[in-house]
Formats: C-alpha cells, sequence, structure tokens
C-alpha cells in the first residue's frame, strides 16, 4: 500500500469517474485503474462499486476511503511543518471560494500573487458554503472565502472586507427612476435570485423580508449573478450584484446600480481555516494581499 494509491482513491471517491480522476492526479486512466486494482487485491476487498455510474464506494470501502483521508491530511501536515519552519511559501494550497466572491476578488489577487510566488502551488475550488464546510472538515481544503454566516463557529475566521449589497435594475423598471431604492419598494416582480442554498441569496432574502420571488423562479431555474445580470441589461426585472462588481461594470451598466438608503444591506467576507492550521506565513501573506487590493475599491464607492 502507498500514499499514491490512496491519491488515486480519494480522487475515484471524489469524481466519481475513471478518466476524470486520473485527469485530476495527471496519470493515465489505464495507470490508476491498475493501482486502484492492485490496492483492492493486497486488501483482499473491493474498495468500489464499478457497477454503477457513477462509480460510489462499497459498504467496507467507504471505511477505506475515510480513513485514506486522514493518512493523507496528517502526512500534509507533515511537509506543512516542515515547510513553516523554513518560512517559505512552496508547497501546495487548495482555497475554496463562494461562486458569489470568486469572479469579482479572485482576478484582484491571484495572478499577480502565482506570478510573484511561483514556488506556491495555489488552487482555487467554487464551492457551496455547506460544501466547503464539508471539504474543510475533510481536510481537503486548506482555507476558505466565505461570508460570514452562522454556523462557522468551528473554524478560524479572518476578516478580509465588508461589502454592500447593491440592486441592478433594468431600464423599464419603476425602480429605475430612484436615486436609491428602500426594501419595501422590492415586489415579487421579477426579482432575479439566487436558487436556494447560496448564502448570498439567503442574506439578502433575510435583510430584505423578501418573498421568494415565485414569477422570477419559474422564468428560470438557478442562474447566476452575470445571467441575472445580464436578463436585467436586455430589459427584464431587478436583480443583486455585491459592491465588488462594480469595478468590471462599464458605465452602461453602471447607468442601472441603485444603493439602498440606510441601513444598507451588507456582508463580512472572510478567509477561514481550521484550527489546527499550520501554514501561518501563506496565511498571512494572502489574507494581507487581499486587504491590500480590495481596500482602495471599496473606499472609491464608499
Amino acid at each position: 500500500m502507498t500514499l499514491q494509491q490512496l491519491e488515486y482513491v480519494l480522487a475515484l471517491d471524489r469524481y466519481g469517474n475513471f478518466a476524470k480522476a486520473a485527469f485530476a492526479c495527471n496519470v493515465t486512466q489505464p495507470t490508476l485503474s491498475a493501482m486502484v486494482q492492485k490496492l483492492e487485491t493486497e486488501l483482499d476487498m473491493k474498495i468500489f462499486d464499478r457497477s454503477r455510474q457513477p462509480v460510489v464506494p462499497t459498504r467496507d470501502g467507504r471505511a477505506v476511503v475515510e480513513q485514506a483521508k486522514e493518512v493523507l491530511y496528517q502526512t500534509r501536515r507533515v511537509r506543512q511543518i516542515v515547510e513553516e519552519e523554513r518560512g517559505t511559501l512552496a508547497g501546495t494550497f487548495t482555497i475554496g471560494v463562494l461562486p458569489t466572491i470568486a469572479p469579482y476578488l479572485i482576478p484582484l489577487f491571484f495572478p499577480q500573487m502565482m506570478n510573484e510566488h511561483p514556488e506556491m502551488d495555489a488552487r482555487i475550488v467554487e464551492k457551496k458554503t455547506e460544501d466547503i464546510k464539508r471539504a474543510m472538515a475533510n481536510g481537503e481544503l486548506d482555507a476558505a472565502i466565505v461570508a460570514s454566516v452562522e454556523g462557522l463557529d468551528d473554524f478560524e475566521s479572518h476578516f478580509l472586507y465588508s461589502e454592500r449589497f447593491l440592486a441592478y435594475v433594468s431600464v423599464g423598471d419603476p425602480l429605475f427612476a430612484k436615486d436609491r431604492i428602500k426594501v419595501t419598494d422590492l415586489t415579487d416582480e421579477y426579482l432575479w435570485l439566487l436558487d436556494e442554498g447560496h448564502c448570498f441569496r439567503d442574506q439578502l432574502v433575510k435583510f430584505c423580508n423578501l418573498k421568494s420571488a415565485t414569477r422570477s423562479k419559474k422564468a428560470y431555474t438557478l442562474g447566476s449573478i452575470e445571467t441575472f445580470m445580464r436578463i436585467v441589461e436586455n430589459g427584464k426585472g431587478v436583480t443583486f450584484i455585491p459592491e465588488l462588481a462594480l469595478g468590471q461594470l462599464n458605465e452602461s451598466q453602471l447607468r442601472l446600480v441603485r444603493r439602498f438608503i440606510l441601513p444598507e444591506p451588507r456582508r463580512d467576507i472572510i478567509m477561514i481555516t481550521r484550527r489546527d492550521f499550520i501554514r501561518k506565513k501563506f496565511l498571512d501573506h494572502v489574507v494581507g494581499r487581499i486587504r491590500q487590493r480590495v481596500a482602495p475599491l471599496l473606499q472609491r464607492t464608499t
């Protein structure tokens, strides 16, 4: 049994597909399949049920997968201890980011950071909050950038920035004539909201006391902020955008933005880590870089 075999087992469990797992591990599909099969032969058991698609662990195989997670997590910690003692940024770091944060934040700091520190192997994974919490608990993520909400007490929290929610209003909507809007101005008439499970939606619904936006939901299930922005730009309804998105808008798009009257809805963006996180130098560097890049942008919109 080797650590490499355990890596293949976890990849296959994560992707449920031999080709995708092999691609993620940077090996050929026959190589990954053969190594997993070799481990099964050594253990005299089937770890995966190959008759199902996607491939899933067998009942006994699930126990092997869970133990593999723990073994590889502890192995990574040994490497991290060494790198932290050396005071370098070298190593592999996987950062989870909410889909409602990533498009506006990641381009601001990630490319430049990677160019300046080629020794750092940082990887970004977009996930919803509940998925991030599970991945953090399993050791699949080293850190995550999320909105501050209830239920994160098990993690260390590091403040990054605070931003407002802004309304994005189509030209034909009655709210377009207002300089600022009140939450009571919002109705169920084509409010384009993200699907359930997004904390961006949950925070807006709670703050603005919104209903379910049923007409919009019937017209478009799921969706994304960018998709809803395109719908608004082409003349239908109202959606909401985070303040950091303003830096990516042109003049015609900025005409559609409306602020709320006080108190304005807003969210705090934080970075979370497990309480046993070792790489403090990496954490301090990323947190500091984000604060440095974001602060001037939000100050311009105050």
